[in-house]
């Protein structure tokens, strides 16, 4: 690991002129993610900014909004009884993500902007355009059997590794973002990118900006759900393919609903096409399958991950089946 300066926060505005400034700086928290890939020399800040003691821990609502702080840990917003009645697909996103010790240690906030799990990324000697632009994409032609079959380019094929996001996108969650510019408002489907040209860039925040919060709008989401994730290993395993399901129903008709993937593309992949076949329709395999099927428009696989093109609409038939029977 390479030598680095360590500072300890303790007002946000310090923290944020910290950051702004160096271009060599970053905000820590939990660091579960960081630190791994300062070990591995992926990443080599020069200097950490520990934000651990400023105010963003809080659960709340205010007014029909539940807001989140960005240093929440996971265990503690998946236990939280507000979000558990209010927001139970984040909880069960939560509750499906890493082991529990690395639940204890990631923060909300961390947990949206962890980086891709990639080996070619984690290998400092392959060529990998999110890790050092203009040097190609390994996976391309390599072993790419966790790779993305949406939203991709010649650039990066890499996948987006967060359940939390999953269920954030699905759920039209808001981020609180501060910056040197002042505060701001990114919906959660505009936070992380598609690679495009410039597969370094995961997300849309600027120079220094930090997370605050997230805010969640109240829905009629709070029983029909399901967060459903394959995966190589139960106990601790990054998603093959995922699924984050919300039914509104009527008796057994459909009036609204919600459906995100993991594990398929560079940002977490709301397929809203597949929500509105889903409304006015019955609750049924039979739509369920309907819906799978105009989820999948669009996706094309590489030489080793074929199988995510089967695998993806029994994921999304397996949640919203589990969704509809909650």
């Amino acid at each position: 690991m390479n030598q680095f300066q360590y500072v300890r926060a303790t007002k946000p505005q310090g923290a944020i002129d910290v950051v702004a400034k160096d271009p060599n700086a970053k905000f820590i928290a939990g660091g579960t993610n960081l630190v791994d890939l300062m070990k591995r020399g992926v990443m080599t800040p020069q200097k950490l900014v520990d934000i651990n003691r400023l105010p963003f821990n809080k659960i709340e609502h205010q007014g029909n909004t539940l807001h989140i702080g960005a240093l929440a840990l996971n265990s503690t917003v998946a236990d939280d009884p507000q979000v558990q009645a209010a927001q139970p697909l984040l909880a069960k996103a939560l509750n499906a993500g890493a082991s529990a010790q690395l639940r204890n240690m990631a923060t909300v906030g961390g947990n949206m902007l962890q980086r891709t799990r990639c080996s070619y990324f984690y290998d400092t000697t392959m060529p990998c355009n999110k890790r050092e632009p203009g040097t190609g994409c390994g996976a391309l032609e390599g072993i790419n059997r966790m790779h993305a079959i949406f939203g991709f380019s010649d650039k990066c094929i890499a996948v987006h590794p967060s359940d939390m996001s999953v269920a954030l996108v699905a759920l039209d969650a808001t981020v609180l973002v501060s910056g040197p510019q002042g505060d701001r408002r990114i919906p959660m489907a505009e936070l992380h990118r598609l690679p495009g040209d410039t597969p370094e860039k995961d997300t849309n925040l600027a120079p220094g900006e930090l997370i605050t919060a997230v805010g969640l709008p109240d829905a009629p989401f709070t029983k029909h759900v399901s967060y459903y994730k394959v995966r190589e290993r139960a106990s601790y395993a990054f998603a093959l393919v995922s699924a984050a399901a919300a039914l509104d129903l009527d008796g057994t008709t459909i009036k609204s609903a919600r459906l995100a993937l993991g594990g398929v593309a560079h940002k977490p992949w709301r397929v809203q096409a597949a929500e509105q076949a889903l409304v006015g329709q019955p609750a049924t395999e039979a739509s369920f399958r309907r819906a799978a099927e105009v989820a999948m428009q669009g996706a094309k696989a590489f030489k080793y991950n074929a199988y995510k093109l089967r695998l993806a609409p029994n994921t999304i038939v397996q949640a919203l089946r589990t969704a509809a029977a909650a």
